[in-house]
């Protein structure tokens, strides 16, 4: 390596690292939505439509972050909590963020914290082709109930069958000469799991995962 090479190399490294390899990812933010009835502290939830992916599922306001519509993740968050349940970004005041999270599912989420206006809920307008509902609950339920935990398992695999029983070779382990320990699944990352039952509905995986973060600073 010449010296110009060098200085090159540390002239672009970043000011302020991110996640590596997050294009590889699916980007994603969501609005942890907090709101203020009387004396007490809500965290808004929504509940996916039972037709959309992970339908059923209790979930934060957000999505998918949009290269050509959004110009950061909070864009990505104030656009999906408008979509989905019409609260605008001038009754949110944004008061923060929490840390980045990888997911052993393959999705990086940029969790932001803000505060809703009363009027927004009282207006609200839910997107029943992505919501079936939304609810409050109180940030003390979570502060003095402790979650179920439980740990699930990955392993990665080199090949997979069709529904035929055929067997599809994703990754050449013979053909590249790897060691005989890659040819069959590897890997057994074992991972905690935290849920949560509140009147009936049970709130769990990254949800719970931003729900235990948020708490341990409340």
């Amino acid at each position: 390596m010449k010296k110009k090479n060098l200085r090159k190399l540390v002239s672009n490294l970043p000011k302020n690292p991110g996640v590596l390899g997050r294009e590889r990812f699916f980007n994603s933010a969501v609005l942890i939505p907090i709101v203020k009835l009387k004396d007490n502290y809500y965290l808004l939830f929504q509940k996916r439509a039972a037709n959309i992916r992970q339908g059923g599922d209790i979930c934060f306001p957000g999505g998918g972050y949009e290269e050509n519509i959004d110009k950061d993740f909070l864009d990505t968050a104030l656009r999906e909590i408008d979509e989905e349940l019409s609260i605008k970004k001038e009754d949110i005041k944004i008061l923060g963020q929490l840390d980045t999270y990888v997911a052993p599912t393959g999705a990086i989420i940029e969790p932001f914290v803000g505060k809703i206006k009363k009027k927004a809920i009282k207006n609200m307008v839910i997107d029943k082709n992505e919501v079936e509902k939304a609810f409050l609950v109180p940030i003390d339920f979570f502060k003095k109930n402790k979650p179920l935990e439980f740990t699930l398992s990955h392993e990665i695999h080199p090949y997979k069958y069709d529904k035929d029983g055929n067997k599809e070779i994703l990754f050449p382990v013979e053909e590249l000469g790897l060691p005989d320990a890659y040819k069959k699944p590897w890997g057994n990352k074992r991972h905690k799991i935290w849920v949560y039952k509140y009147k009936g509905e049970v709130i769990w995986g990254i949800t719970s995962v931003i729900i235990r973060d948020l708490i341990k600073k409340y």
